[in-house]
């Protein structure tokens, strides 16, 4: 709405400028305010009205202006196109065509003022003296031409700021990038020597577990776990390849064809973990099913830590216009304990589908279980 009201501001405007010049070229003539003239009132119109024109056409080129202005001020000493013609003499020409038009402004004074000499009356009286031609000058020509000078200065050191403030604008989202990204990097640091190191070490130790096993089912387990935990390392090299990266490109991510893996894992750590899909299956984005495998992902790592081997529901549901994935646990066993957790799994998981556009709903069930449910836009 304010850009429709400045559009029609600007273009009202020219218009505005050429009315006043023609009822004022009227009044110059007519004497109310200025030298009366004799000529047929249809020839002072004309004049009047192409003062008008050409004031309204000013902002294109003041060039025409200054033409019409010259004529009707040392034939009519019709004042108020040639006080226009200043301004934007002051405002849109250059230095070298400054001075030729202050050149030719003073040789039109010189000439109106000829003019009016040689007439008679209360012109010769007004416009036809030394003095009157000079106080004139001054206000025809002087003033409205420095104001446009001020008009433009202003306008350039607008310009500058503005300029400035763009590129402070600039600067300061470089900035800003180059402390996420050396934010990043630290974040890379810390997690590599905290984490990467201790996973590592686990994967190590459940090698040795594995090769001095005692029994197979121990050499099973130690195998299961050093498997895990490489594929930790593996998933953690590409975070922080990741956090590393100034414009962080992400290589493959999992996707529902990847769940039957994922469930797998869980049900070799002694959860039965039931699959139901439900539709049609159809090809999505991949964004849309990287967010459902990772809520897959968030709640059977929940089941881990707080139900220990309770048995576990995977729905996959493709519906017309979305993609609905429910995981459903039973309640906890006894032998369960809850392990540490950093409280911000759901949290998270919930922030992750929401922007993709879809809603989570997580919460207990009225059996003692526990239900994450998603919908995800199929779209």
């Amino acid at each position: 709405m304010t850009y429709g009201v400045s559009g029609s501001v600007e273009r009202i405007t020219p218009w505005a400028l050429g009315a006043a010049v023609f009822l004022l070229s009227l009044a110059s003539v007519s004497g109310s305010m200025g030298v009366e003239s004799t000529l047929p009132a249809p020839v002072l119109a004309v004049a009047a009205a192409a003062s008008g024109v050409a004031a309204a056409r000013a902002r294109r080129s003041p060039w025409p202006l200054t033409a019409v202005g010259a004529i009707a001020y040392a034939w009519l000493v019709m004042w108020p196109a040639a006080v226009v013609a200043s301004y934007y003499a002051g405002t849109r020409l250059r230095r070298r065509d400054l001075w030729l038009y202050a050149g030719g402004a003073i040789a039109v004074l010189a000439l109106g003022g000829l003019v009016s000499h040689r007439g008679e009356g209360y012109r010769a009286l007004v416009a036809g003296t030394f003095a009157n031609v000079v106080l004139m000058g001054g206000a025809l020509l002087v003033l409205p031409l420095v104001v446009g000078l001020w008009v433009r200065a202003r306008r350039q050191v607008l310009d500058a700021l503005r300029e400035q403030a763009r590129q402070l604008l600039r600067e300061q989202v470089l900035r800003a990038e180059q402390a996420r990204g050396q934010e990043r990097a630290r974040i890379a640091r810390e997690m590599h020597d905290v984490v990467a190191h201790r996973v590592s070490l686990m994967v190590l130790h459940a090698g040795a577990l594995e090769v001095g096993a005692p029994d197979e089912r121990t050499a099973e387990a130690a195998a299961l776990i050093g498997g895990v935990g490489r594929e930790a390392l593996s998933n953690l090299r590409e975070v922080l390849g990741v956090l590393r990266s100034p414009d962080p490109a992400r290589g493959p991510q999992p996707t529902l064809a990847d769940l039957d893996r994922l469930l797998d894992q869980s049900r070799d750590l002694g959860i039965t973990v039931n699959r139901h899909d439900e539709g049609e299956a159809r090809p999505l984005s991949p964004i849309m099913e990287r967010t459902a495998y990772r809520v897959v992902q968030e709640a059977l790592t929940n089941v881990h830590k707080h139900a220990g081997n309770a048995e576990t529901d995977v729905s996959v549901r493709y519906r017309p216009a979305e993609l609905e994935v429910t995981v459903r646990n039973s309640p906890r066993t006894e032998a369960a304990g809850d392990l540490p957790g950093s409280g911000w799994g759901l949290v998270g998981l919930r922030e992750r589908v929401e922007l993709v556009g879809g809603r989570l709903e997580a919460g207990p069930r009225d059996d003692g279980g526990f239900q994450v449910l998603a919908r995800i836009p199929a779209a």
